[in-house]
């Protein structure tokens, strides 16, 4: 009777281990008992590495894993088991398959989310009110994207060295260098006639500032109430002998039009005539 007992206690402890352990393994690998899970797909032009019970992340968090992985000639088809009933993700969802880090490591699968974030009440995955216009349901399909690692920079490097090589792109930067240093040496030349030009253009920039000068004292001269004054002195002079000269000149006109003062004067003028050859005879025979 304690025999039994005992082999049902060892048993029974062997057959906790084993149930602990596998559920100690499911839990690690992202698999809930009693959850309520859903699937989509992906599909990948390059998978990476990516295995069967690869983990899938959302925002850094372990959300399910890769339930199978088919290669078509097209791409890389990945059917993915999510954990999380309850994980809402609004449209457009992408898939982005790479290392755990860019220097390597075990390849996962992150979700990305660029909708707009889903209201509360909003239907979920399995539900039958789910709106595959809005989110991602379940049996749902996926874009996939790779993301960079060290494998992928390192190609990325090769082709970019490759087509520089074939394109001779150092050939022409030396050309475009040295095309570059004859126009800088064109531009120095110009610059040292620039500045000939200068230096020769240079009296008639100082004789243009001393004219300047003079038109200043000029116009500060023309400010001066002083000098105002006696030109306006001056103008006034010059105005009152213009007006004396007009009545000489009146005066001259209106003698020289009277007929009997002219007749005055050309009798006058024979009469001196005549005195003169009456006094010098002989000086006015000659």
């Amino acid at each position: 009777m304690r025999r039994s007992v005992r082999d049902a206690i060892v048993g029974f402890t062997v057959i906790g281990g084993i149930i602990g352990f596998a559920s100690t393994a499911l839990w690690l690998r992202g698999v809930r008992l009693g959850a309520s899970h859903w699937s989509l797909t992906a599909r990948f032009n390059d998978a990476a590495g990516l295995a069967e019970r690869s983990p899938v992340t959302y925002r850094g968090i372990l959300v399910g894993s890769v339930r199978s992985i088919a290669v078509t000639p097209e791409a890389v088809v990945a059917e993915l088991e999510i954990n999380k009933g309850d994980l809402r993700l609004p449209l457009p969802v992408t898939a982005t398959v790479g290392a755990g880090s860019l220097l390597g490591g075990d390849a996962q699968v992150a979700l990305v989310s660029g909708g707009p974030p889903l209201p509360k009440n909003a239907p979920l995955p399995r539900g039958a009110d789910c709106q595959p216009t809005l989110q991602l349901c379940d049996g749902g399909t996926v874009v996939g994207q790779e993301v960079p690692s060290l494998s992928t920079v390192t190609a990325t490097m090769q082709e970019l060295l490759a087509q520089v090589q074939d394109e001779r792109v150092i050939p022409n930067v030396a050309a475009s260098l040295e095309q570059i240093e004859a126009t800088t040496k064109e531009f120095q030349a110009l610059t040292v006639q620039l500045q000939d030009e200068l230096a020769k253009a240079a009296p008639v920039i100082r004789n243009l500032e001393e004219a300047t000068a003079h038109m200043n004292n000029i116009v500060s001269s023309l400010d001066n109430p002083q000098t105002v004054g006696e030109l306006k002195q001056t103008a006034a002079n010059a105005a009152q002998l213009t007006a004396k000269i007009n009545a000489v000149g009146g005066d001259v006109a209106q003698l020289t039009s009277d007929p009997e003062f002219m007749k005055g004067v050309r009798n006058l003028t024979i009469g001196l005539g005549e005195l003169f050859g009456e006094i010098y005879p002989a000086q006015t025979a000659e």
